[in-house]
């Protein structure tokens, strides 16, 4: 039986306070200056979606997935046991991502007048990869007619993949994060020195930080002691 070093657990734990501290500030953001996401229609039902938007992208899908990656880390049991619950968390955190895009292209305006930006670019690219990454590892990992050398095979490239999916959700945030600020700014009704754009230039701080950290815990190699070594130690 082994138990998690002293400088993984650190590590776990500085990925979750960084992934708390951006819950707060993305709920923050979207509760406290809803008159920031008010649609040109005026629509309660619209002003509803775009709240949504920030919160499911975030939560939903980058906290979501950041603690699917973390999972092997932490999760005492057997190996199953982690993939099943990887599996899980991301395939919550995709339903997440797609709601989350919806409640952007649903409204009157249509997909064609949202999908200009690069930020809508990178979201639907994102989106894609991390749907064909999910779908990859439910077959190759839980198809018992699988062989085990073709698993073995597609596991660097699932893992990779992983992480550069995740990685790129991040920037996809910031991107975000960068024009609504900018467009806020522009129109005046926030100010640069404003509590309002502190706060989201803190979640985006936020989120680079625990997207580096998360990342950082994955390729991180498993130092784990041995529990007998310990009490012999002792």
């Amino acid at each position: 039986m082994a138990i998690i070093s002293f400088s993984a657990l650190s590590l776990l734990l500085f990925a979750r306070l960084s992934a708390f501290t951006v819950g707060i500030l993305v709920l923050t953001w979207a509760l406290h200056f809803k008159t920031s996401f008010l649609p040109h229609t005026h629509s309660q039902e619209d002003l509803i979606y775009a709240l949504l938007h920030p919160l499911l992208m975030v939560i939903g899908f980058i906290l979501i997935s950041g603690e699917a990656i973390l999972v092997h880390r932490w999760l005492p049991g057997s190996r199953n046991l982690k993939k099943s619950v990887h599996l899980s968390l991301q395939g919550l955190a995709l339903a997440c991502g797609v709601f989350g895009i919806w409640t952007i292209f649903h409204g009157q305006d249509g997909i064609v007048a949202n999908f200009y930006s690069l930020h809508s670019w990178m979201g639907l690219i994102c989106m894609s990869m991390f749907g064909a990454q999910w779908l990859v590892g439910f077959v190759s990992f839980w198809h018992k007619g699988e062989v085990r050398t073709t698993r073995v095979r597609v596991l660097p490239w699932h893992v990779f993949l992983g992480l550069y999916t995740y990685g790129l959700a991040v920037v996809t945030a910031e991107t975000g994060l960068l024009e609504k600020l900018t467009f806020l700014q522009t129109k005046g009704k926030v100010l640069k020195r404003g509590t309002e754009s502190a706060i989201v230039n803190g979640l985006g701080l936020g989120l680079a930080l625990l997207g580096g950290v998360v990342i950082l815990v994955a390729v991180s190699p498993k130092h784990q002691i041995p529990k007998s070594k310990i009490m012999y130690s002792n």
